[in-house]
């Protein structure tokens, strides 16, 4: 569902239960029943999207009292009892790939600090509102405002409806059953808060369409867009749209938008069109959302507005978050100069005496793309390939992973099947036999991906020398350095250090190792999902012992 949207977080202030779970009489035990429980506490002809009916069709409400009065206390008393049968129903996995991760209450609650500071709103809009957690929290914060909650989900968008009734906000709430890409908000006099946690959905399950969409609605405010870029980034550039200036507005994500290639569309347009004006970064090991470690970005921006600098923070702890109220002003030249953000946030590192940065010692290169593993990692379609154009390749983290401290042996890794871009630099026989297999390969359309129409050669996927040491880049764990003593080849699963000058093979033995012992998971950049990622660059910024210290060890 690529328009699912994420839901916040733990209930605020419960009073006996903090993920408002239904601990009497019984649990409700699936989602029928809960849809029925919401139905019980909206009362006789609640007014509901279609979605909404399609999903109560045939359902009663819940007729135990008992069960009904409790909820309803609970969600009176400031908690989310609806929310936390969610969350026991469904599983983290299914709500992360619907893109619905929740945030801790200490979170909301700084997020509207800040807001509050910025002038009392006359509406408030969660574009991907849940089961309301933070639009409930805004309606007590700001008792006057219209409250807009835009959900997809029909289920999370009946448990709003239902927490608002109980609520009694039903006379100043909104709720729209509706992907936030395609809403349309009334304009209003004052000002509007842009409030929530928007989905993470990889692009990989984004449709063409919507790609599309984003690419031209980026392009109307002179944006480069990705297509690479996750439904996160989207609902940053509708709200721009929706927005009129002097509105504010502040949103929680996963922070890997602040390096990644396609992020600079988010970096541009908080520079030049939203008004950027905070970006909060959160340790992965402070948990910003509760079933997923990951680190985690508060975006602050005023509309229109335009600040002398971004004010930069990282934080550790949620106790640290203080009302998003502190931080460093970077200027906005140097932040727009910046080709990545997350260095902004870190001051400049003394280097110790007798360490150097990693990229002085070795270029850091990841491996080859492939442009379509089934084709070009052999298989029974290769084997009457020459050995000559078979190369033993890293094709998978474990193969490093596995490994040890040492690759001592091709037996066990893949081939991958590297093909010359001169075909006549092969003998009359291999050839032939490779020219039947790009006849097959075309046939399977190898010759008609992006990689392949970008090469020199649409067969000559071009691996990059063996690097005497290989790493992994991506894991819930630091990297492996493994030394590479087979020659082996990497693709773009592993990344190859090449020394800029040739070392002796006890001082690559020695840097190794030195790696393995002291490259910690802090060094690189976590991920929703948990994963631990290392660019090139980054681990090229890496402090190592010089030469001469690695030689004395």
């Amino acid at each position: 569902m690529t328009g699912a949207k994420k839901k916040p977080a733990a209930a605020r202030r419960a009073p006996a239960m903090s993920k408002g779970h239904l601990q009497a009489p019984r649990l409700i035990k699936n989602e029928r029943e809960l849809v029925a429980l919401c139905l019980a506490l909206l009362g006789p002809r609640p007014k509901l999207s279609p979605p909404e009916r399609a999903l109560a069709n045939g359902v009663r409400p819940l007729a135990e009292r008992a069960l009904v009065k409790r909820a309803r206390d609970y969600i009176r008393k400031g908690a989310d009892p609806l929310g936390g049968v969610f969350l026991r129903l469904r599983t983290p996995a299914v709500r992360r790939d619907m893109g619905a991760v929740y945030t801790p209450d200490p979170i909301i609650q700084s997020m509207l600090n800040w807001s509050a500071d910025q002038g009392v709103p006359e509406r408030v809009v969660d574009p991907g509102a849940g089961s309301g957690r933070y639009l409930l929290a805004a309606a007590e914060r700001f008792p006057n405002a219209k409250l807009v909650g835009v959900e997809l989900d029909p289920l999370a968008a009946l448990m709003l409806r239902a927490n608002i009734a109980a609520r009694g906000l039903t006379a100043r709430a909104t709720v729209v059953v509706e992907d936030f890409r395609l809403a349309e908000l009334p304009s209003v006099k004052g000002k509007t808060l842009y409030l929530g946690n928007p989905p993470y959905v990889r692009h990989h399950d984004i449709g063409d369409d919507w790609k599309q969409w984003f690419a031209v609605s980026a392009k109307a405010y002179g944006v480069k867009a990705s297509k690479l870029a996750g439904l996160h980034i989207h609902f940053f550039l509708r709200a721009l749209q929706l927005a009129k200036p002097g509105d504010v507005g502040t949103f929680i994500t996963s922070a890997e938008w602040l390096d990644v290639n396609y992020g600079a569309t988010l970096r541009r347009l908080l520079a030049e069109r939203l008004g950027g004006v905070a970006v909060h970064v959160l340790d992965a090991r402070a948990r910003p959302f509760e079933d997923a470690a990951t680190t985690a970005a508060i975006t602050c921006f005023q509309v229109g507005g335009h600040s002398d600098g971004l004010r930069v923070r990282s934080v550790e702890s949620l106790e640290a978050l203080n009302g998003l109220s502190k931080g460093d002003v970077v200027p906005w030249e140097r932040v727009q100069s910046a080709a990545r953000w997350s260095p902004l946030f870190r001051p400049a590192r003394p280097i110790p005496q007798g360490y150097v940065e990693l990229g002085e010692l070795c270029r850091v290169h990841r491996g080859q793309v492939t442009g379509g593993n089934s084709v070009w990692i052999a298989g029974e379609h290769a084997t009457a390939l020459p050995d000559s154009v078979l190369m033993p390749t890293i094709t998978k983290a474990r193969d490093l992973l596995s490994a040890g401290e040492q690759l001592n042996s091709p037996e066990a890794l893949r081939r991958v099947i590297d093909i010359p871009a001169d075909l006549d630099a092969l003998n009359d026989e291999d050839k032939q036999s490779v020219e039947r297999f790009l006849k097959w390969a075309k046939a399977q359309g190898a010759d008609g991906s992006y990689i392949a129409q970008h090469r020199r050669a649409w067969w000559a996927v071009g691996l990059k020398a063996p690097a005497p040491i290989l790493s992994t880049y991506m894991a819930r764990r630091a990297p492996a350095f493994v030394r590479n003593l087979c020659d082996a080849r990497h693709i773009n699963v592993a990344h190859g250090l090449y020394p800029r000058q040739e070392l002796p093979e006890a001082t690559l033995d020695t840097l190794a190792a030195w790696l393995r012992s002291n490259v910690v998971t802090d060094d690189g950049r976590t991920y929703a999902g948990g994963l631990t990622k290392f660019e090139p660059k980054e681990l090229e910024r890496v402090l190592v012992p010089s030469l001469e210290t690695l030689a004395g060890q």
